[in-house]
Parts: structure tokens; sequence; C-alpha cells
């Protein structure tokens, strides 16, 4: 118990901490649009990331440095142009972005009340959570290496302290997805959702600078 919940601390301190995943998790939680998918796409390729480093697949970047270089350039790229939407939004809002409200399986009701939008596509919105997640060397540097060296002090214990840091993954995407929800009542004018999209493009330009700069 005390190596799972050794593993369990660990990863929810490194997830925690603001950066593209959790700032996509919240908006589509914010927004109850593909939160499930959204969700479940985060914790399981946390789990994947976190087992591969335990079982030592931290060589193989190790060996090959380019890889590391092109998932820090590749990411950078992605999350400059998820800023450039994100800004756009902020500047023109439109109806559907500005939607809270629980969907219903006809479609979404707008703010206003009045008018029925469309559920939104499910595909795009699973591209961005792979992308925020696969190009992101952030993720790779705390789950493949950072993990995966802590994990292997534990010895024989090693995947009891991955399923604990697994676990966290899980319990912090699903209480971020769907407590996001509880905000909602707050954000169902188009000046709260212009702060919080204008906030979500600073952060992306943020994290894409420190990847350019290393």
């Amino acid at each position: 118990m005390l190596t799972f919940a050794s593993g369990f601390l660990m990863g929810l301190t490194l997830i925690v901490a603001i950066g593209a995943q959790n700032v996509f998790v919240l908006r589509q939680g914010l927004r109850r649009e593909q939160v499930g998918p959204v969700v479940a796409i985060c914790a399981a390729s946390d789990a994947v990331l976190i087992l591969l480093g335990v079982a030592g697949l931290g060589w193989l970047v190790q060996s090959a440095p380019w890889l590391v270089d092109a998932a820090r350039w590749g990411g950078a790229a992605f999350l400059l142009g998820y800023a450039a939407l994100a800004a756009r939004r902020a500047v023109s809002p439109t109806a559907a972005g500005l939607n809270v409200a629980v969907a219903g399986e006809e479609g979404v009701r707008t703010p206003s009340g009045v008018g029925v939008l469309t559920r939104p596509r499910a595909a795009p919105v699973v591209a961005s959570a792979l992308a925020l997640t696969w190009l992101n060397p952030h993720v790779y540097l705390d789950t493949v290496f950072l993990l995966g060296s802590v994990a292997a002090t534990h010895g024989g214990g090693r995947w009891v302290f991955a399923a604990g840091a697994v676990t966290a993954s899980l319990v912090w995407f699903t209480a971020l997805g769907f407590g996001a929800r509880g905000l909602g009542r707050w954000l169902r004018g188009p000046r709260a959702w212009r702060i919080l999209d204008g906030g979500i493009a600073v952060v992306m330009v943020a994290l894409a600078l420190s990847l350019v700069r290393g």
C-alpha cells in the first residue's frame, strides 16, 4: 500500500501541473462536449506511457535523441495552431463556443435557449486530445523518464508503483473533465468565454515557446 500511495502521489503531483492536456480537458468539460472520450484518451495514454516507462522504454529515446527533438518541434507547432484557434474564438465567439448546457440526444440548446445546435463531431476533438498528449514532450519526460526511473527504485514493487501513478491519472482527468460542469453557471456569457479562450491562447503560446527553447 505504501508503494501504491507513493506512485499515486507522485503521479498526481506531475499531472496536476497546468499543461496543454489539462487546459483542453477543462475546456471540454466546461462545454460538455465529448468529455468521456477525452478523459478516456488522456488517462489511457498516460497509462500506456507510464507502463512503457516502467518496462524500460526510456533507453530507446536516450539512444535516439532526435525523437525528442522531433516531438518538441511538432508539439510546438501544434500548440501554436491551437493557440491561434483559441485566440480567434476569444475575438469572435460563436454560439456553439458559448454553450455550457447539458447536451441532449438531438442537439444542444444555446445559452439564450433559442434554437438548437448540432452536437459537434467527435473526430476533431479526439484528434486534438491525441495530439495534445502524444506530441507533448513534457508528457514523455514525466511518464516514461521520471516515473519510470523512480519506479525502478522500488525493485519488484515497481508495477505496484506504476498502478498507483495510473490510478492518479484516471482520478485526476475524471475529476477535471466531469467536475468542470460545476463552473458552468459562471461561464454562460460571451465575456466569460472570451476571457477563458484568451487565457487558453496565452497558456498554449507559453508552452510552445518553452518547447522551442528546450
